[in-house]
């Protein structure tokens, strides 16, 4: 089962009264369990024996640091679309350090470029962008945690 089976699961789940899912394929079992509030947790386990890693609690993402100098405009959400996480994890900018960056404020995007990775259980996955126009904002500060359905980039459609 592949990341974008989960993710449409866990769409599934959110829009329905379904408490608890567990899928067994290829000696895989992935259970995902529904909160009365909207965070999903998503636990995946293995009858193979792979060393396990624990993961670090979530804590909320800190403010930005840096406020935007007071000659530019802070852009207005109303008019832009915003392509979001579609799974918890760690966000990163770059496939490295040293590598470029997939995607920074002014580039222009379409659906199917890399926009960034996310990091979930050791595993790296390219996140595409499904909106066609301009990066306005960079919503996540790079290597932070994100938790599912959390904006990352603000576009301009325009």
């Amino acid at each position: 089962m592949d990341i974008k089976q989960i993710q449409e699961l866990v769409k599934l789940i959110n829009k329905t009264s379904i408490g608890e899912i567990t899928i067994e394929e290829d000696g895989r079992k992935i259970t995902i369990k529904q909160k009365k509030d909207p965070v999903q947790n998503i636990v995946a386990t293995t009858t193979q024996s792979f060393p396990q890693a624990s993961a670090p609690a979530p804590t909320a993402a800190p403010a930005s640091s840096t406020p935007p100098p007071a000659a530019k405009a802070e852009p207005k959400a109303d008019n832009y679309l915003t392509i979001k996480s579609p799974m918890i994890g760690t966000f990163y900018r770059q496939a490295g350090p040293g590598k470029p960056v997939f995607a920074s404020v002014g580039d222009d995007v379409t659906p199917g470029k890399t926009v960034c990775i996310i990091e979930a259980m050791k595993l790296f996955n390219e996140i595409e962008s499904d909106v066609k126009g301009k990066i306005v904002k960079v919503l996540v500060d790079d290597a932070s945690p994100v938790e599912y359905d959390q904006p990352l980039f603000l576009v301009d459609p325009a």
